[in-house]
């Protein structure tokens, strides 16, 4: 099985990142400010608390963009969100053939929007459906993989779609951001979107970034003192950013190991073991029997976590032992009997062999 992982920035970079996110923070706020839990409510000729504008402002510095929006409902609000700035109800968006990320189909149905589908990994196929259907109004594009065979650049998706026609474009960049060099807008994208809470941030916290024209939308309808997100939040979420691309670099890395170790031979009963986005950068582990289900049952019997709080919050310590994703498990039904995923989170390579071994010595003792 071929698989396209999206790659992951090194522990330096990561370290430059860090270093950027800090800087940035020093640039907006004094240092005495940094050191509250911000204020709250709406205030008068800014509707909205002074330390979240102010960490929006960093955000905006830190991923090269015009502007930053916070918004409640975490990657999913921030995804809604966008796709109302750019279209209206009827309009048509164009998305990838794979299967959509369910939450995402949710929106797509809640804003009345009809879809046109095309092959993001061609490109002269996305030349194709832009020319024919001029309705098309907005495109929205998926940093992550929806099916494995997935391998397309977000770049070049971007700069196709805009010289075919100059519509904007919406990135989903939730599992991606902070773990790759560029975010949706670095890449050309007018807004894109992402949760903090997978950056260590507050839990329903969802961001944007990109150009001012269309955030200066969602500010305008965005008035609502119950929607702003306070100030304890905003800085919540830039403490987050600050120690998220080291650990999400050393997560990558412990990764790299584990698919060597387990193609090396390392386990017995291992078919293969390759790393793909699905939707975070993960481990997919093959079994030679249909032993995945009972695997899943024993391992969080060991001590790994059963099922994604965020995946990747601020929760999330010990490994993942979890299913395969939805849009994977919809492209082939019957990758659930025999594959798994595993997200060492912040454990090291030597635990999860250690918890992967002895569940498929438990399973195989029952057989």
């Amino acid at each position: 099985m071929k698989t396209y992982p999206l790659n992951s920035i090194s522990i330096e970079e990561a370290q430059a990142l860090q270093f950027k996110v800090v800087d940035c923070i020093t640039r907006e706020f004094a240092g005495h400010e940094f050191l509250t839990c911000g204020d709250l409510g709406v205030v008068p000729g800014l509707n909205k608390p002074v330390t979240t504008q102010k960490a929006e402002k960093v955000i905006a510095r830190v991923f090269d963009a015009e502007k930053s929006l916070l918004v409640r409902g975490a990657g999913t609000g921030a995804i809604r969100y966008a796709l109302f700035a750019v279209m209206k109800a009827g309009e048509t968006l164009l998305i990838h053939t794979s299967p959509v990320y369910s939450t995402t189909q949710t929106t797509v149905d809640m804003l009345g929007l009809k879809t046109v589908r095309a092959d993001f990994n061609d490109l002269s196929d996305i030349r194709r459906v832009m020319g024919e259907h001029p309705e098309i109004r907005a495109a929205l594009v998926q940093y992550t993989r929806q099916s494995i065979g997935d391998s397309y650049d977000m770049e070049e998706v971007i700069r196709t779609i805009k010289e075919c026609r100059n519509i904007p474009v919406v990135t989903d960049d939730n599992y991606a951001v902070m773990k790759v060099k560029k975010n949706g807008s670095q890449c050309g994208a007018d807004l894109a979107c992402f949760s903090t809470f997978k950056l260590l941030g507050p839990e329903g916290i969802g961001c944007i970034t990109g150009k001012a024209e269309y955030i200066d939308i969602l500010i305008k309808h965005h008035y609502s003192g119950g929607c702003q997100t306070q100030g304890h939040e905003a800085l919540e979420v830039l403490r987050g950013m600050v120690y998220a691309p080291v650990a999400l670099a050393i997560q990558a890395a412990v990764n790299d190991r584990l698919a060597a170790r387990l193609r090396g031979g390392e386990l017995p009963g291992v078919k293969d073991a390759f790393l793909a986005n699905a939707q975070s950068k993960v481990l997919l582990v093959e079994f030679e029997e249909p032993i995945a289900e009972q695997v899943l049952k024993e391992a969080e019997k060991l001590g790994a976590a059963p099922n994604p709080v965020g995946a990747e919050s601020r929760y999330e310590i010990v490994p993942m032992f979890y299913r395969v994703s939805g849009t994977f498990r919809a492209a082939d039904p019957g990758i659930t009997k025999r594959m798994i995923r595993i997200n060492p989170m912040r454990s090291g390579d030597d635990t999860v062999i250690r918890i992967l071994k002895e569940a498929m010595e438990r399973v195989r003792g029952c057989f």
